[in-house]
């Protein structure tokens, strides 16, 4: 795909608020990234009731299902989403965590899909996204190599186009769990694009994935990490993203090719430096 792409996940920082959703995506058009991602879930199909029933203080109530629905975007805000991002020209695509939510994305001309890590094991759900035949990011964490083989193999048969994405599920992620030598791993052994969706703090591991060849990074992020939210404090804001997205660029640049060449300026230098040559 060429130069990194990178995917700003805005996910459910957006705190039910189109308004922040809107502010994160001028963020991400500002950083030059490539496309913005959200989540999308079907509350009743994904949790179970007695889940949804259980005490939980939030802006939105006083249980875990009024906090799940305050953070679920509609169809209204969904087609404002669409219309925003297509004014600003930007990609925007969404990981949808059941197949309802996969068929109601359906309706927008979207690029892109997105396999979520929780949702790596569902069968039916990889098969309805494999069907589309879109170009799909496949986040691997939480899941063993015999489970990502499993998934690849729905989209190899489907003759869909993926790639994977190296992840560690844990939020925030610590530096010693990235274990970014997977990347090389997953790369050997399924003759795929591999990227990185990273869950730490900070910028430098997600620069090193790219320096280890990352074809793609995806990070949360955030207008404020001490904003109330599950995934803010595993978030960059978009200071950072800015900082992130020049870092990347410029590791980009500096990789050049396996070949030991000698540049032009070398060679000025040379003359000034070198008085004696006899090899």
């Amino acid at each position: 795909m060429g130069d990194t792409f990178i995917i700003a996940e805005i996910g459910i920082n957006h705190n039910g608020s189109l308004k922040i959703a809107k502010k994160l995506i001028d963020g991400a058009v500002e950083s030059g990234c490539d496309a913005v991602k959200f989540q999308k879930r079907t509350i009743d199909i994904v949790y179970a009731r007695e889940e949804l029933d259980r005490p939980r203080e939030s802006p939105f109530g006083t249980t875990n299902r009024e906090q799940k629905n305050g953070l679920e975007f509609s169809k209204k805000e969904y087609d404002k989403i669409d219309k925003y991002c297509k004014k600003k020209g930007i990609e925007w695509l969404a990981s949808a965590w059941d197949i309802e939510s996969q068929l109601f994305l359906r309706q927008y001309d979207l690029k892109y899909n997105k396999v979520a890590s929780a949702m790596l094991t569902d069968r039916d759900l990889l098969q309805a996204i494999a069907s589309e035949k879109k170009y799909t990011f496949i986040s691997t964490g939480m899941s063993d190599m015999d489970q990502i083989r499993k998934a690849v193999r729905i989209f190899e048969n489907a003759n869909c186009p993926y790639e994977l994405m190296h992840c560690n599920s844990s939020y925030p992620m610590k530096p010693e769990d990235a274990n970014l030598k997977t990347m090389v791993t997953l790369r050997e052994i399924f003759r795929c694009d591999v990227g990185y969706s990273g869950h730490e703090t900070g910028l430098a591991i997600s620069c090193a994935a790219v320096a280890m060849g990352a074809t793609s990074v995806e990070r949360h992020i955030t207008l404020d990490r001490s904003m109330y939210g599950s995934d803010q404090s595993a978030s960059v804001e978009i200071v950072g993203l800015k900082r992130l997205v020049k870092y990347i660029r410029t590791i980009e640049s500096a990789m050049g090719s396996e070949e030991k060449i000698i540049t032009d300026k070398e060679r000025e230098i040379a003359k000034k430096l070198r008085k004696v040559d006899t090899l």
